[in-house]
């Protein structure tokens, strides 16, 4: 169905951000579909208990009176004004984008409704549509607030990117620090960043050595060693030293302005698709006008007075818009949220989830999504006598004092293997290449491979090469100076990863990977995975053209993806999947959540999607079923054997439709559940 959401932001979130709505307009919209629901709601109680076909149906003609017409009319005009206006409104709307759809039926039934019924009770001969028009404003209202509220998301991607600045800086000066707007900053001003800040600016290292995390803003899994004359990315967190930083960007010059303006203009140029309801309106439209003044041409030729053609031509206008479609696609839209938010997956635009249902190739981000996103110890190797549980218990022990992502890598295996940790002494950090202290009389050092070619240690071993050509980052640990053994790590794969891709797989679904990382790394994920293609060392302005690349194979693309630098490739994407532990912004940018950053989950949403359209399919065959029957008997085409629909079994009709198309919703939940999806579960 075509909300008045669709009218004023776009199809879904993406067209509301590029145009800066935010989600406290889709909350007033919201808010004002319910209040004109319950409005129109309590007028139709006398509204229904006035109308002269509702007494002879339940025999309350006692409930007449004098000039019950009038006040019949008076409160049919409220719900048609008040509760009619967001419709009345879509229909100039559609009209202006020469798109006739849902709001063009809705308006023309509910307009020929009233304004006929208005001309019955002046005095024009025939009977009025009153309870009509009041019943099925009430329920296209319910309708697009139900649709609205499953289908909202906020809008906030942009700010969430500008959050990841931090708002102030410690510019250098002749007598000291002094904290400053960011935006305060000129190019060649050196700036003082601390261990765990973040960088505040794009700019050069001039003094001191550290290691920066910026995997959220490229992608890369292992912190990078930055020293003198390093750049630095503005957004990334610093490590275990202060260092000192020259900045070089300013403004919209910044990699992370960049990134910001590539999320606007892939929001603002993505197509919007039209969901089926809106499809079937507009032919159901064409349909409804052809066939209302047909019947009126039809009847006046024949003979027959004008305002029993008339009569015929309103039934069939009346009867053209039923209830049942207006709710056809909202109550399957209710159920699947409902059930995939109970299962951990988060729909914040209805018509990429729809697509889902199509999806060919499935690109996944590596860090944090197919990995966990931190260091794991993949490989011991001993260079000297010591056993390997020896040496990860000597590399732990000193690594505690550390709180370096590596540190914690090595840390956690030996609490794995539940190895005995003696306490170190005399910690010491060597920047930018390791640490060192004493450890049960001796002296150890855990350091990188520039610590040995700076002290002429080397080290020549099959293994170590062969974990180094993987893309692992490899350590090595030092007794009393002397290499004694080298330990690889590597982002760990998930374990769920593999039943993932298997699931796609079977489903048809070719599995790719898309990663900031070097090609050795990728290389041996996308082996240890199967995958179908990969594509490495690609950087975060790149991530967009490689989905365009893969879509222009003729595929139908999902990216799903956790860091900032996914952004712009989950919007260019058909399809959007944030992982829900990654930043606010891929969660912002993406058209469907993970909430359980489980790979698995992404399976469970083809699975659900295909589920959900076969229902929406059925209910749109009941809804136009009622069509295919009612119109032609409201239109009179069986009345030379007797048979002409009144609009009281019209209502009939249309309540049946209704009941069939509600339990048909509802028994998506039941179908889909039968055969939970594995890894779906909450």
């Amino acid at each position: 169905m075509a909300t008045q959401h669709e009218h004023h932001a776009g199809h879904g979130g993406h067209e509301a951000q590029g145009r800066g709505h935010s989600g406290h307009d889709h909350a007033a919209m919201i808010a004002d579909f319910r209040r004109r629901f319950w409005a129109a709601l309590v007028l139709t109680v006398p509204i229904l208990a006035l109308s002269p076909m509702i007494q002879a149906f339940l025999g309350l003609e006692a409930l007449a009176f004098a000039g019950d017409a009038y006040v019949l009319l008076a409160l049919s005009s409220v719900v048609f004004f008040y509760g009619g206006w967001p419709f009345l409104r879509g229909l100039m709307s559609e009209l202006g984008k020469r798109q006739p759809g849902m709001m063009t039926l809705i308006s023309l039934a509910i307009s020929v409704a009233y304004f006929y019924s208005a001309a019955v009770v002046l005095g024009v001969a025939g009977k009025v549509f009153f309870w009509e028009l009041a019943t099925l404003i009430d329920v296209m209202l319910l309708g697009h607030w139900i649709e609205m509220r499953s289908v909202m998301g906020a809008s906030g991607a942009l700010e969430k990117l500008v959050k990841l600045m931090p708002a102030e800086a410690h510019r250098v000066t002749d007598d000291g620090t002094e904290d400053v707007p960011v935006t305060e900053l000129k190019r060649g001003d050196r700036v003082l960043v601390k261990p765990g800040e973040k960088i505040p600016i794009d700019g050069t290292v001039v003094e001191g050595r550290t290691s920066v995390n910026q995997a959220m803003l490229t992608g890369e899994s292992q912190p990078v060693e930055k020293g003198e004359g390093d750049d630095v990315i503005g957004g990334a967190v610093n490590g275990e030293s202060s260092v000192t930083v020259e900045v070089h960007k300013t403004g919209d010059e910044t990699y992370l302005s960049q990134v910001i303006d590539m999320v606007r203009k892939a929001q603002e140029s993505r197509s919007r698709t039209q969901d089926l309801a809106n499809r079937a309106a507009f032919w159901l439209t064409m349909i409804a006008l052809g066939v209302g003044f047909a019947t009126l041409a039809v009847w006046l030729l024949l003979g027959r007075e004008f305002q029993f053609a008339l009569a015929r031509m309103v039934t069939v206008m009346v009867i053209a818009c039923p209830h049942a479609l207006g709710l056809a696609v909202p109550l399957v839209v209710a159920v699947s949220t409902s059930l995939s938010a109970r299962h951990g997956l988060l729909i914040r635009d209805r018509s990429a989830f729809e697509r889902s249902r199509g999806l060919e190739a499935v690109v996944f981000d590596k860090t944090g999504t197919l990995t966990e996103g931190r260091f794991g110890v993949s490989d011991i190797i001993r260079l000297g006598d010591q056993d390997e549980d020896e040496l990860l218990a000597l590399a732990a022990a000193l690594e505690g004092s550390s709180e370096h992502p590596i540190a914690a890598g090595i840390v956690d295996k030996a609490k794995e293997k539940a190895l005995a940790l003696e306490r170190p002494k005399a910690f010491k950090s060597i920047p930018g290449k390791g640490a060192q202290a004493q450890v049960g009389g001796r002296n150890i050092k855990v350091v990188s491979p520039g610590y040995l070619k700076e002290n002429d240690l080397a080290v020549d071993h099959d293994r170590v090469r062969q974990v180094a050509d993987e893309g692992k980052t490899v350590v090595y640990v030092l007794i009393d100076d002397q290499p004694a053994g080298a330990i690889a790590l590597a982002d760990i794969i998930r374990e769920e990863s593999r039943e993932a891709l298997q699931r796609l797989k079977t489903m048809g679904v070719q599995v790719m990977m898309l990663t900031g990382d070097a090609e050795a790394v990728a290389r041996w994920v996308a082996k240890e995975l199967e995958l179908d293609d990969y594509f490495a060392e690609v950087l975060p302005d790149q991530k967009a053209d490689k989905i365009k690349e893969v879509k222009q194979r003729g595929l139908r693309v999902a990216m799903v993806g956790d860091g900032v630098n996914d952004a712009p490739a989950l919007v260019e994407a058909d399809v959007g999947i944030a992982i829900g532990a990654g930043t606010d912004v891929a969660i912002e940018s993406a058209d469907i959540v993970l909430v359980r950053s489980d790979p698995r989950d992404v399976a469970a949403i083809v699975e659900l999607a295909r589920a959900t359209y076969g229902k929406m399919i059925q209910n749109l065959w009941w809804a136009a079923g009622y069509n295919i029957v009612a119109i032609p008997l409201a239109a009179g085409v069986l009345y030379s054997v007797g048979v002409l629909l009144s609009p009281a079994m019209g209502a009939v009709l249309m309540s049946v439709s209704t009941v069939i198309v509600a339990i048909n919703a509802k028994l998506l939940e039941r179908t889909t559940l039968s055969s939970e999806p594995q890894g779906a579960a909450a």
